[in-house]
Protein backbone atom coordinates (compact mmCIF):
# COMPACT_ATOMS: atom_id res chain seq x y z
CA UNK A 1 0.00 0.00 0.00
CA UNK A 2 1.15 3.68 -0.22
CA UNK A 3 1.41 5.58 2.87
CA UNK A 4 0.02 8.79 3.43
CA UNK A 5 1.57 11.68 5.36
CA UNK A 6 1.86 15.18 6.09
CA UNK A 7 5.52 16.44 4.92
CA UNK A 8 7.10 19.36 3.66
CA UNK A 9 6.72 19.35 0.16
CA UNK A 10 10.58 17.78 -0.81
CA UNK A 11 11.74 16.37 -4.49
CA UNK A 12 14.46 13.98 -5.03
CA UNK A 13 16.83 13.91 -7.47
CA UNK A 14 18.24 11.44 -9.58
CA UNK A 15 22.17 11.20 -9.34
CA UNK A 16 24.03 10.66 -12.45
CA UNK A 17 27.40 8.73 -12.37
CA UNK A 18 30.19 9.21 -14.79
CA UNK A 19 28.87 8.21 -18.88
CA UNK A 20 25.29 8.98 -17.86
CA UNK A 21 24.48 5.74 -15.50
CA UNK A 22 21.14 6.32 -13.41
CA UNK A 23 21.20 4.98 -9.89
CA UNK A 24 19.27 5.34 -6.74
CA UNK A 25 18.00 8.98 -5.70
CA UNK A 26 19.87 10.56 -3.05
CA UNK A 27 18.24 12.95 -0.55
CA UNK A 28 18.02 16.59 -1.00
CA UNK A 29 17.78 20.05 1.39
CA UNK A 30 14.84 21.03 -0.96
CA UNK A 31 11.70 22.25 0.88
CA UNK A 32 8.69 23.98 0.28
CA UNK A 33 7.37 26.45 2.35
CA UNK A 34 3.89 25.38 2.85
CA UNK A 35 2.81 21.97 4.23
CA UNK A 36 1.16 19.51 1.35
CA UNK A 37 -1.03 16.52 1.70
CA UNK A 38 0.35 13.78 -0.84
CA UNK A 39 0.82 10.14 -1.02
CA UNK A 40 4.37 8.72 -0.34
CA UNK A 41 5.91 6.19 -1.66
CA UNK A 42 7.74 3.83 0.64
CA UNK A 43 11.06 4.09 -1.95
CA UNK A 44 10.89 7.84 -2.21
CA UNK A 45 12.13 7.63 1.46
CA UNK A 46 15.04 5.45 1.18
CA UNK A 47 18.18 6.61 0.04
CA UNK A 48 20.13 3.82 -0.51
CA UNK A 49 17.24 0.47 -1.03
CA UNK A 50 17.54 -2.97 -0.56
CA UNK A 51 20.90 -4.75 -0.79
CA UNK A 52 22.69 -2.21 -2.61
CA UNK A 53 23.08 -0.37 0.51
CA UNK A 54 25.27 -2.90 1.65
CA UNK A 55 28.69 -1.82 2.71
CA UNK A 56 31.60 -2.11 0.41
CA UNK A 57 33.40 -5.58 0.82
CA UNK A 58 37.00 -3.86 0.93
CA UNK A 59 35.51 -1.01 3.36
CA UNK A 60 34.04 -4.21 5.59
CA UNK A 61 37.38 -6.55 4.81
CA UNK A 62 39.15 -3.59 6.74
CA UNK A 63 36.75 -3.30 9.88
CA UNK A 64 36.52 -7.02 10.52
CA UNK A 65 40.78 -7.78 9.85
CA UNK A 66 40.90 -5.91 13.14
CA UNK A 67 37.78 -7.65 14.85
CA UNK A 68 38.94 -11.28 13.90
CA UNK A 69 41.89 -10.90 16.12
CA UNK A 70 39.82 -10.61 19.66
CA UNK A 71 40.09 -13.75 21.40
CA UNK A 72 36.79 -14.70 21.45
CA UNK A 73 37.05 -15.04 17.57
CA UNK A 74 38.83 -18.21 18.57
CA UNK A 75 36.45 -19.80 20.45
CA UNK A 76 36.96 -23.40 20.25
CA UNK A 77 32.80 -24.03 19.91
CA UNK A 78 32.93 -20.83 17.29
CA UNK A 79 32.94 -23.00 14.50
CA UNK A 80 32.49 -20.00 11.44
CA UNK A 81 33.67 -16.75 12.84
CA UNK A 82 35.32 -13.42 11.74
CA UNK A 83 38.26 -16.12 11.53
CA UNK A 84 36.76 -17.00 7.86
CA UNK A 85 33.54 -14.69 7.45
CA UNK A 86 30.89 -16.69 6.15
CA UNK A 87 27.16 -16.37 5.29
CA UNK A 88 26.33 -16.77 9.01
CA UNK A 89 28.05 -17.17 12.16
CA UNK A 90 27.52 -21.24 13.66
CA UNK A 91 28.16 -21.99 17.39
CA UNK A 92 28.50 -25.67 18.50
CA UNK A 93 26.46 -26.56 21.32
CA UNK A 94 27.00 -30.31 21.25
CA UNK A 95 28.46 -32.90 19.09
CA UNK A 96 24.79 -33.08 17.48
CA UNK A 97 23.88 -29.82 16.76
CA UNK A 98 25.06 -26.04 15.77
CA UNK A 99 23.34 -22.61 16.33
CA UNK A 100 23.76 -20.49 13.03
CA UNK A 101 23.09 -16.57 13.51
CA UNK A 102 23.11 -13.85 11.37
CA UNK A 103 21.38 -10.60 10.63
CA UNK A 104 19.80 -8.43 8.25
CA UNK A 105 17.98 -5.62 7.29
CA UNK A 106 17.25 -2.73 4.61
CA UNK A 107 15.34 0.40 3.54
CA UNK A 108 12.17 -0.22 1.43
CA UNK A 109 13.14 -1.49 -2.87
CA UNK A 110 9.43 -1.69 -3.21
CA UNK A 111 6.58 0.23 -2.55
CA UNK A 112 4.10 -2.48 -1.21
CA UNK A 113 4.35 -2.48 2.51
CA UNK A 114 3.50 -6.01 2.59
CA UNK A 115 5.54 -7.35 -0.27
CA UNK A 116 8.90 -5.16 1.86
CA UNK A 117 8.26 -7.24 4.71
CA UNK A 118 8.03 -10.36 2.92
CA UNK A 119 11.44 -9.86 0.57
CA UNK A 120 13.35 -7.99 3.95
CA UNK A 121 12.04 -11.20 6.30
CA UNK A 122 12.89 -14.07 2.80
CA UNK A 123 16.66 -12.06 2.42
CA UNK A 124 17.69 -12.59 6.26
CA UNK A 125 16.32 -16.41 6.01
CA UNK A 126 18.11 -16.90 3.41
CA UNK A 127 21.63 -16.79 4.98
CA UNK A 128 20.56 -19.98 7.77
CA UNK A 129 19.65 -22.06 4.32
CA UNK A 130 22.97 -20.91 2.50
CA UNK A 131 24.90 -22.65 5.35
CA UNK A 132 22.56 -25.93 5.25
CA UNK A 133 20.79 -25.55 8.09
CA UNK A 134 17.02 -25.03 8.75
CA UNK A 135 15.52 -21.41 10.34
CA UNK A 136 13.67 -21.72 13.90
CA UNK A 137 13.80 -18.52 15.82
CA UNK A 138 13.78 -14.95 14.45
CA UNK A 139 13.57 -11.26 16.06
CA UNK A 140 12.55 -8.21 14.17
CA UNK A 141 14.93 -5.77 13.48
CA UNK A 142 13.29 -2.35 12.38
CA UNK A 143 13.55 1.76 12.54
CA UNK A 144 10.71 3.52 11.21
CA UNK A 145 9.88 7.29 10.50
CA UNK A 146 7.98 8.93 14.04
CA UNK A 147 5.04 9.77 10.90
CA UNK A 148 5.03 6.61 9.32
CA UNK A 149 1.59 6.20 9.22
CA UNK A 150 0.74 3.05 12.07
CA UNK A 151 -1.11 0.40 9.33
CA UNK A 152 2.06 0.61 6.97
CA UNK A 153 4.56 -0.22 9.93
CA UNK A 154 1.69 -3.13 10.58
CA UNK A 155 1.86 -4.34 7.19
CA UNK A 156 5.40 -4.51 6.81
CA UNK A 157 6.13 -6.28 10.49
CA UNK A 158 2.70 -8.43 8.38
CA UNK A 159 4.71 -9.65 5.76
CA UNK A 160 7.68 -10.23 7.73
CA UNK A 161 5.51 -12.52 9.95
CA UNK A 162 4.07 -14.13 6.93
CA UNK A 163 7.50 -15.22 5.54
CA UNK A 164 8.66 -16.68 8.71
CA UNK A 165 5.43 -18.62 9.37
CA UNK A 166 6.32 -20.09 5.77
CA UNK A 167 9.23 -21.02 6.93
CA UNK A 168 8.49 -23.22 9.88
CA UNK A 169 9.85 -20.72 12.25
CA UNK A 170 8.94 -18.48 15.13
CA UNK A 171 9.07 -14.76 15.28
CA UNK A 172 9.59 -14.29 19.38
CA UNK A 173 10.46 -10.48 19.49
CA UNK A 174 12.42 -7.58 17.94
CA UNK A 175 13.81 -3.47 18.58
CA UNK A 176 12.06 -1.13 17.17
CA UNK A 177 13.65 2.90 16.55
CA UNK A 178 12.67 5.87 15.18
CA UNK A 179 14.38 7.11 12.07
CA UNK A 180 14.58 9.19 9.27
CA UNK A 181 14.57 6.12 6.83
CA UNK A 182 12.39 3.00 7.13
CA UNK A 183 14.63 -0.45 7.86
CA UNK A 184 13.38 -3.72 8.61
CA UNK A 185 14.90 -7.52 8.87
CA UNK A 186 15.60 -9.98 10.94
CA UNK A 187 18.12 -11.42 13.43
CA UNK A 188 17.58 -15.47 12.59
CA UNK A 189 19.02 -18.43 14.15
CA UNK A 190 18.85 -21.97 12.38
CA UNK A 191 19.92 -25.37 13.73
CA UNK A 192 22.74 -27.60 11.85
CA UNK A 193 24.63 -30.33 12.50
CA UNK A 194 28.18 -29.89 12.89
CA UNK A 195 29.56 -32.44 10.67
CA UNK A 196 26.78 -31.12 8.28
CA UNK A 197 27.66 -27.49 7.46
CA UNK A 198 28.12 -25.65 4.57
CA UNK A 199 30.16 -22.66 3.90
CA UNK A 200 31.52 -20.82 1.07
CA UNK A 201 34.98 -23.05 1.16
CA UNK A 202 35.18 -26.20 -0.44
CA UNK A 203 34.31 -25.82 -3.79
CA UNK A 204 36.72 -28.41 -6.01
CA UNK A 205 37.93 -28.09 -9.61
CA UNK A 206 35.38 -30.15 -11.64
CA UNK A 207 32.39 -29.01 -9.66
CA UNK A 208 29.71 -27.81 -11.46
CA UNK A 209 27.90 -24.28 -10.29
CA UNK A 210 24.52 -23.94 -10.17
CA UNK A 211 22.63 -20.65 -9.80
CA UNK A 212 18.67 -20.99 -8.15
CA UNK A 213 17.38 -17.78 -8.66
CA UNK A 214 17.15 -15.33 -11.77
CA UNK A 215 19.60 -12.27 -11.68
CA UNK A 216 18.81 -8.49 -11.96
CA UNK A 217 16.27 -7.42 -9.48
CA UNK A 218 19.10 -4.30 -8.63
CA UNK A 219 18.32 -3.16 -11.95
CA UNK A 220 14.65 -3.51 -12.13
CA UNK A 221 13.64 -2.13 -8.64
CA UNK A 222 15.58 0.71 -9.42
CA UNK A 223 13.89 1.39 -13.14
CA UNK A 224 10.81 1.08 -11.11
CA UNK A 225 12.01 3.82 -9.02
CA UNK A 226 12.30 6.22 -12.14
CA UNK A 227 8.42 4.55 -13.09
CA UNK A 228 10.41 3.36 -16.13
CA UNK A 229 9.65 -0.44 -15.20
CA UNK A 230 7.15 -2.45 -16.80
CA UNK A 231 5.01 -3.49 -14.63
CA UNK A 232 5.23 -7.38 -15.40
CA UNK A 233 8.82 -6.61 -14.73
CA UNK A 234 8.37 -5.38 -11.27
CA UNK A 235 6.20 -8.56 -10.44
CA UNK A 236 8.58 -10.96 -11.48
CA UNK A 237 10.97 -9.46 -9.35
CA UNK A 238 8.94 -8.89 -6.42
CA UNK A 239 8.02 -12.74 -7.09
CA UNK A 240 11.71 -13.86 -7.00
CA UNK A 241 12.73 -12.01 -3.99
CA UNK A 242 9.80 -13.31 -2.13
CA UNK A 243 10.50 -16.88 -2.83
CA UNK A 244 12.76 -18.60 -0.03
CA UNK A 245 15.61 -20.56 -0.31
CA UNK A 246 14.18 -23.20 2.02
CA UNK A 247 13.56 -26.09 -0.46
CA UNK A 248 16.34 -25.38 -3.08
CA UNK A 249 18.47 -25.81 0.24
CA UNK A 250 17.18 -29.16 0.99
CA UNK A 251 17.79 -30.39 -2.43
CA UNK A 252 21.57 -29.14 -2.72
CA UNK A 253 22.58 -30.01 1.21
CA UNK A 254 23.61 -34.04 0.75
CA UNK A 255 26.09 -33.22 -2.67
CA UNK A 256 26.98 -30.03 -2.66
CA UNK A 257 30.88 -28.99 -1.48
CA UNK A 258 30.25 -25.03 -1.23
CA UNK A 259 27.44 -22.82 -0.84
CA UNK A 260 26.43 -19.11 -0.46
CA UNK A 261 23.65 -17.17 -1.32
CA UNK A 262 23.98 -14.08 -4.13
CA UNK A 263 23.18 -10.81 -2.43
CA UNK A 264 24.72 -7.17 -2.25
CA UNK A 265 27.68 -7.93 -3.63
CA UNK A 266 26.30 -9.38 -6.96
CA UNK A 267 27.04 -13.02 -8.05
CA UNK A 268 30.79 -12.05 -8.86
CA UNK A 269 31.24 -10.49 -5.87
CA UNK A 270 29.73 -13.76 -3.94
CA UNK A 271 31.55 -16.03 -6.39
CA UNK A 272 34.66 -13.98 -5.55
CA UNK A 273 34.72 -14.96 -1.94
CA UNK A 274 33.66 -18.83 -2.88
CA UNK A 275 36.35 -18.59 -4.83
CA UNK A 276 38.96 -17.51 -2.40
CA UNK A 277 37.56 -19.29 0.54
CA UNK A 278 38.69 -22.39 -1.57
CA UNK A 279 41.32 -21.41 -3.44
CA UNK A 280 40.32 -22.64 -6.94
CA UNK A 281 38.75 -20.75 -9.60
CA UNK A 282 34.98 -20.10 -10.87
CA UNK A 283 34.48 -19.53 -14.30
CA UNK A 284 31.25 -18.32 -15.43
CA UNK A 285 28.97 -18.66 -18.72
CA UNK A 286 27.64 -15.61 -19.73
CA UNK A 287 25.06 -16.81 -22.01
CA UNK A 288 24.15 -19.29 -18.99
CA UNK A 289 23.35 -16.80 -16.36
CA UNK A 290 19.64 -16.14 -16.01
CA UNK A 291 18.08 -12.86 -16.12
CA UNK A 292 14.64 -11.58 -14.70
CA UNK A 293 12.20 -10.25 -17.65
CA UNK A 294 13.51 -6.24 -18.80
CA UNK A 295 16.56 -6.98 -16.75
CA UNK A 296 19.31 -6.55 -19.67
CA UNK A 297 16.82 -3.71 -21.14
CA UNK A 298 17.11 -1.28 -18.19
CA UNK A 299 20.88 -2.04 -18.22
CA UNK A 300 21.28 -1.08 -22.10
CA UNK A 301 18.98 1.97 -21.07
CA UNK A 302 22.21 2.92 -18.46
CA UNK A 303 19.91 2.04 -15.14
CA UNK A 304 22.46 0.98 -12.55
CA UNK A 305 22.89 1.03 -8.63
CA UNK A 306 25.37 2.83 -6.39
CA UNK A 307 25.77 -1.20 -4.71
CA UNK A 308 27.23 -1.98 -9.07
CA UNK A 309 29.37 0.79 -8.68
CA UNK A 310 31.16 -0.59 -5.82
CA UNK A 311 30.97 -3.85 -6.52
CA UNK A 312 32.68 -3.53 -10.17
CA UNK A 313 35.30 -1.42 -8.25
CA UNK A 314 36.09 -4.09 -5.69
CA UNK A 315 36.78 -6.80 -8.24
CA UNK A 316 38.92 -4.56 -10.19
CA UNK A 317 41.60 -7.00 -11.12
CA UNK A 318 40.07 -9.55 -9.76
CA UNK A 319 37.99 -10.76 -12.46
CA UNK A 320 39.06 -11.99 -15.93
CA UNK A 321 36.01 -10.92 -18.52
CA UNK A 322 35.89 -11.53 -21.74
CA UNK A 323 35.95 -8.55 -23.91
CA UNK A 324 33.24 -10.45 -26.00
CA UNK A 325 31.40 -10.10 -23.06
CA UNK A 326 28.68 -7.15 -23.43
CA UNK A 327 28.67 -3.58 -21.38
CA UNK A 328 25.12 -4.85 -20.59
CA UNK A 329 25.98 -8.13 -19.35
CA UNK A 330 28.72 -6.21 -17.26
CA UNK A 331 25.65 -4.22 -15.46
CA UNK A 332 23.97 -7.86 -14.66
CA UNK A 333 27.50 -9.20 -13.41
CA UNK A 334 28.03 -6.55 -10.91
CA UNK A 335 24.55 -6.10 -10.01
CA UNK A 336 23.47 -6.04 -6.51
CA UNK A 337 21.09 -8.47 -5.46
CA UNK A 338 18.03 -8.27 -3.07
CA UNK A 339 17.27 -11.93 -1.76
CA UNK A 340 18.70 -13.66 -4.53
CA UNK A 341 19.50 -17.55 -5.21
CA UNK A 342 22.08 -19.81 -4.32
CA UNK A 343 25.10 -20.08 -5.63
CA UNK A 344 26.31 -24.13 -5.37
CA UNK A 345 29.12 -25.76 -6.32
CA UNK A 346 28.64 -29.77 -7.32
CA UNK A 347 30.49 -32.66 -7.40
CA UNK A 348 30.04 -33.24 -11.35
CA UNK A 349 28.73 -37.08 -10.31
CA UNK A 350 25.65 -35.40 -8.50
CA UNK A 351 24.64 -33.08 -11.06
CA UNK A 352 21.77 -35.28 -12.69
CA UNK A 353 20.92 -36.13 -9.12
CA UNK A 354 20.33 -32.24 -8.19
CA UNK A 355 19.05 -31.26 -11.68
CA UNK A 356 16.39 -34.22 -11.37
CA UNK A 357 15.40 -33.33 -7.76
CA UNK A 358 14.69 -29.55 -8.83
CA UNK A 359 12.86 -30.46 -11.70
CA UNK A 360 10.83 -32.98 -9.75
CA UNK A 361 10.01 -29.95 -6.99
CA UNK A 362 9.14 -27.18 -9.61
CA UNK A 363 11.75 -25.55 -8.21
CA UNK A 364 14.49 -22.99 -11.31
CA UNK A 365 17.58 -24.07 -11.78
CA UNK A 366 20.46 -23.50 -14.37
CA UNK A 367 24.04 -24.27 -14.57
CA UNK A 368 26.05 -21.50 -14.97
CA UNK A 369 29.56 -22.58 -14.82
CA UNK A 370 32.43 -24.52 -13.55
CA UNK A 371 35.09 -24.91 -11.16
CA UNK A 372 38.74 -24.82 -12.19
CA UNK A 373 42.07 -24.85 -11.14
CA UNK A 374 44.06 -21.87 -10.11
CA UNK A 375 42.17 -18.83 -8.45
CA UNK A 376 39.54 -15.95 -8.74
CA UNK A 377 37.20 -15.71 -11.32
CA UNK A 378 36.36 -15.84 -15.15
CA UNK A 379 33.87 -14.86 -16.95
CA UNK A 380 33.69 -16.36 -20.82
CA UNK A 381 30.68 -15.18 -23.22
Amino acid sequence: MLARKTRWGARRTAAHLPGGLRTESPMVAKRALSRVEEPVRLTELASCAGCAAKAGAEMLAQVLSHLSELQNGHHPNLLVGLKAPDDATVYKLNDDQAIVLTVDFFAPLVDDAYEYGGIAAANALSDVYAMGAEAVLALNIAGFPADLPSQTVADILRGGAAKVSEAGAIIAGGHTIIDAEPKYGLCAMGLVHPDRILTKAGARPGDAVYLTKPLGTGLVTTAAKFDEAAPEHVKSAVRSMSTLNRHASHIVRETAHAMTDVTGYGILGHAYEMAAAGDICLRFTASALPMLPGALGYAYRGITTGGAVRNRQYLEGKADISPDVTQEMHHILFDPQTSGGLLVAVPPEAAAKVESGFKRAGLSLWRVGEVDEGRGLSVVP
